[in-house]
């Protein structure tokens, strides 16, 4: 198989994740990575003190449509922290897109 790009986007709250991977999957041919979570050590000063970094999988092309749309709806919402595209991440890359820290305590 192919190696398959991969779309980050780090957005504030678990909702506007959910409405960013959502939006992302409805405007590409891609497919969802397990979401990761970031609480910083000033969270409490944040409005929402929760990022969370949503992860898209397919070619550049799509992942690229994927984090643009990705990046609108969450802008509607409660906004964008970061965003990138990595077309071909090398495997150490790899082994830390697998990591998340949702299903953490």
């Amino acid at each position: 198989m192919a190696q398959q790009a991969v779309g980050i986007i780090e957005v504030f709250g678990l909702v506007c994740a959910f409405v960013a991977g959502d939006a992302g999957c409805k405007a590409a041919n891609v497919t969802l990575e397990p979401f990761d979570r970031n609480k910083p050590a000033n969270a409490d000063a944040m409005p929402i003190p929760l990022i969370i970094c949503v992860k898209f999988r397919g070619s550049v092309e799509d992942v690229t449509a994927a984090i643009e749309a990705a990046d609108a709806a969450a802008r509607k919402l409660t906004g964008v922290v970061s965003k990138h595209v990595i077309p071909g991440p090398v495997e150490d890359t790899e082994m830390m897109l697998h990591l998340n820290g949702l299903d953490k305590n």
